[in-house]
């Protein structure tokens, strides 16, 4: 268990992928998407996970996070009690001095999409701003995954 402290960013270009360090194909369902307690199942290449997430804070920064790694085979089993809509995008990983910044490049029909998160040890914690970063989207709930899968991206237009 742990309380996660992250920021949203939309990105304004694909210049990230030169720094990236590594690069992993994620597929998510979500077993309850309610904003009081989000389940999730995710595959990280080859390893599945569980996820609870509590609600989040005001500002939508801080939150409760309860993970477990699942085999491959159990994740797959659980996406058919998910409910519709399933997030599929690759999550590159970019060193910017002491933080890593965490960029999900959507897939599907949340394609078109590039949103990098932040984890920080203090909701006030300053960090380096990369160039490619832009407009701040934390505590925006239509980028929550758990959103996406039920409004997507391309139906935002």
């Amino acid at each position: 268990m742990s309380i996660e402290i992250e920021r949203k960013f939309l990105v304004n270009s694909d210049v990230f992928k030169k720094s990236a360090f590594a690069k992993v194909y994620i597929k998510q369902g979500f077993l309850n998407s309610d904003r009081q307690r989000v389940v999730r199942v995710r595959i990280k290449d080859d390893v599945g996970f569980l996820t609870v997430k509590g609600p989040s804070n005001e500002s939508g920064t801080t939150r409760f996070e309860w993970e477990k790694q699942l085999d491959k085979t159990e994740a797959e089993s659980l996406f058919n009690l998910c409910e519709i809509g399933v997030i599929e995008k690759y999550r590159y990983l970019i060193t910017v001095n002491k933080h890593t910044f965490e960029v999900d490049e959507f897939l599907g029909d949340n394609d078109g999409l590039l949103i990098a998160e932040v984890e920080l040890t203090d909701e006030n914690e300053v960090f380096e701003k990369p160039e490619w970063l832009g407009e701040e989207v934390t505590g925006i709930p239509k980028y929550y995954n758990s959103n996406l899968s039920k409004t997507p991206y391309k139906e935002w237009k």
